[in-house]
């Protein structure tokens, strides 16, 4: 099955549709049938609009081979008895089973998704046997489909010879019937089941609600982790500021389908104008509802495709990862072009923090500073002892202030002092040098099962008043404070990564050299701010190549690969314009090939006006010391889901909708829109936070 079997019902099948054509200039109707006409009409009706092939999208299947089953080596074969296949062969489960291709093992799979059963005993002999490939019975289809996974890609995987792969069992393809659903369907089905309540606590539908600001986002197809952070985004000041501009006039570009600024200003009108916030009488709020119903929503089809293109998982249909988008995003705002008298939307959020490390032994100290744009708060997880007949695991609740009191804490590294050679260690500490207008905090709630990292639901209690950072803030080097002697530049060329910090980032699943490069662009000492550093340098070029400490400089800056230039310019773009498309995007050829295209006016920057440009950027403050420094929480992405990569996210505002009362929480899931009243559980469970400056 290359598509899923749901068909969406059209406008078609509800109404009768005629076409008429008028000229406005002398307003009337002309006939359609007019020789000039009649094409025109035609293909305008049957044009395959842009949102109508993203939508066909929505629904594909994306699945791919790799080595492990290319390089498939079944043992010797032997038929498999049918009383052999009835159940696991680790426990009494007759379903979720799966067949490892390698030898024949059958072991139950991991729970899923609709109450289906399983406790990993297939996934235990993939360890044990090191046997990559599994196909999962129930799923098998005469056609020749069916789920097969590969436990060394931690993937779904398309196998091309399933057929001789299951008759070298005894298994005959044509013989079998598709029994259970397949990871996909029940993917499909649990992102469209999974909503949060949209009733109150005595079982009354929550209010929907219309005007400005408070406009819905279609579902394009698992989109809802975009959907939920730009609804967070565009409530804030900074980004209708800067692209909800009454009576401005969109940039003057060839493709406003290609150009990011368009996009964003036409997604911050829909949202913010109320235009389209409004009932749609052919969308009823729930199977039973009788009161208003929701909005249509609107379908960011463009600005998907246009911040996803060319990256590996955001240009897919997948459910992605809500922070990981929202990384992407602030990065492309970021290096996009910004002209006078524009600011970036994005440096309310920067700030600065201060790394302090002190010689255990010489009291010596050394400090550093990294600007960011969000912290990782890693939540301490305890589990509530279950009792008798319980269900699930629990966990005990944690503030806020557990949390950033565990980000600030102090701790030991080993490193040897180049001061006095002592190899008894450092303490380290890191505090806010500077605070944003708006702190964005990415709560990780994960625990790692049979080697596979699952999110878990641990409360974390925020208030809704205002709370202090004060006491977070870094006193910086004290008079009294010795400073430890500047690293040696050419010894720093033998780079040794901080064995406890890489082994943390390479416990999370970063490859090695991706560590290493983060460790040294950091200081070599917290595996946190290196995954900081990570998550903003997801897409660079050659991420995943050997760390190289020689770089050729000029002018203060890297220069860009002479080759990429050279092949740029065998298209016919001159070394300024090639240079600085390469800088925008990265190095890569690809995207810098399109960036010229739609940017046809840019001739490029000489190396003095790039110098200028870079000088400007660094003298933009990142944040403020000032005190005191209150944060109230203003906004919330949600998920529910064991792995952040399903599951389903919305969005938790507080809004004024009324000037004489207080701010109330609204929900934005999808393209509903309702007042969410009393959201203390959800925000127990939030995964993403923003906090404004008051």
């Amino acid at each position: 099955m290359t598509k899923l079997a749901i068909a969406a019902e059209t406008e078609a099948d509800r109404y009768d549709i005629t076409a008429a054509v008028k000229c406005h200039e002398c307003v009337k109707e002309l006939d359609k049938s007019l020789a000039k006409l009649a094409p025109i009409v035609d293909g305008i009706l049957k044009a395959n609009t842009f949102s109508r092939q993203e939508e066909v999208k929505a629904w594909e299947q994306e699945m791919s081979t790799c080595e492990h089953i290319l390089m498939l080596r079944q043992e010797t074969s032997r038929k498999i008895e049918s009383g052999d296949l009835g159940h696991c062969s680790e426990c009494d489960l007759k379903e979720n089973l799966w067949l490892c291709l390698v030898c024949g093992n059958l072991g139950c799979g991991r729970a899923q998704f609709g109450g289906v059963g399983g406790n990993s005993h297939g996934l235990a002999h993939a360890t044990k046997s090191h046997h990559a490939v599994a196909v999962k019975l129930g799923s098998i289809t005469p056609e020749g489909s069916a789920d097969v996974y590969c436990y060394r890609c931690d993937e779904e995987r398309l196998d091309n010879d399933i057929a001789p792969h299951l008759a070298h069992w005894g298994i005959i393809l044509t013989d079998q019937v598709k029994t259970e659903k397949s990871l996909t369907e029940m993917q499909i089905e649990q992102n469209l089941r999974w909503e949060f309540s949209m009733t109150t606590e005595d079982g009354k539908e929550l209010r929907p609600l219309f005007g400005p600001g408070l406009t819905g986002l279609k579902n394009l197809g698992n989109s809802c982790y975009l959907a939920s952070i730009l609804q967070c985004l565009f409530d804030l000041p900074a980004f209708q500021d800067r692209y909800n501009i009454p009576g401005a006039d969109l940039p003057s570009v060839p493709d406003p389908a290609q150009d990011l600024e368009t996009q964003l200003r036409k997604v911050a009108d829909g949202l913010l104008s109320g235009r389209y916030s409004k009932p749609d009488n052919n969308v009823i709020a729930s199977e039973h509802s009788t009161e208003i119903p929701h909005q249509k929503g609107l379908a960011p089809s463009m600005l998907k495709y246009l911040i996803g293109r060319g990256h590996a998982e955001f240009s897919t249909m997948r459910q992605q990862d809500s922070f990981e988008f929202l990384q992407h995003i602030i990065k492309l705002i970021t290096r996009s072009q910004h002209p006078s008298p524009f600011t970036d939307p994005t440096q309310p959020f920067r700030f600065v923090v201060e790394q302090r490390l002190q010689c255990i032994n010489c009291k010596k100290v050394r400090y550093s500073s990294t600007e960011q744009d969000s912290i990782f708060i890693d939540v301490p997880l305890e589990k509530i002892p279950q009792s008798e007949g319980g269900e699930g695991e629990a966990y005990q609740p944690v503030t806020l202030e557990q949390c950033l009191n565990r980000f600030t804490a102090q701790e030991a590294v080993e490193l040897t002092c180049p001061a006095c050679d002592s190899k008894v260690g450092f303490t380290k500490r890191i505090l806010f040098k500077t605070f944003p207008t708006t702190l964005i905090v990415n709560a990780r709630k994960m625990t790692v099962e049979n080697w596979v990292p699952r999110k878990v639901d641990v409360p974390v209690i925020v208030g809704d008043g205002p709370f202090s950072l004060d006491e977070y803030l870094s006193p910086g080097h004290q008079e009294s404070e010795e400073l430890l002697p500047e690293e040696d530049k050419a010894a720093t060329q033998a780079f040794a990564p901080n064995e406890g910090a890489l082994d943390q980032l390479m416990a999370m699943g970063f490859p090695r050299h991706r560590c290493e490069k983060a460790l040294h662009a950091t200081g070599n000492s917290d595996a946190n701010i290196a995954m900081e550093w990570l998550f903003a340098h997801m897409e660079d070029e050659g991420i995943d190549d050997p760390l190289v400490l020689t770089s050729a400089v000029i002018g203060g800056s890297e220069e860009v690969d002479l080759e990429k230039i050279d092949m740029l310019g065998a298209m016919g773009f001159n070394a300024l314009q090639a240079r600085k498309a390469l800088k925008e995007t990265d190095g890569n050829v690809e995207r810098a090939v399109e960036w010229l295209f739609s940017h046809p006016d840019d001739q490029g920057d000489s190396a003095e006006e790039s110098d200028a440009t870079a000088e400007n950027k660094e003298n933009i403050p990142a944040g403020s010391a000032d005190l005191p420094a209150s944060f109230q929480l203003q906004s919330i992405v949600c998920h529910k889901g064991t792995s952040i990569h399903a599951g389903h996210y919305v969005a938790f505002i507080r809004k004024q909708l009324d000037p004489l009362d207080k701010p109330k929480w609204v929900l934005f899931n999808d393209e509903k829109v309702v007042e969410a009243g009393d959201v203390e559980e959800m925000k127990k469970t939030a995964y993403v936070y923003f906090f404004n400056r008051v």
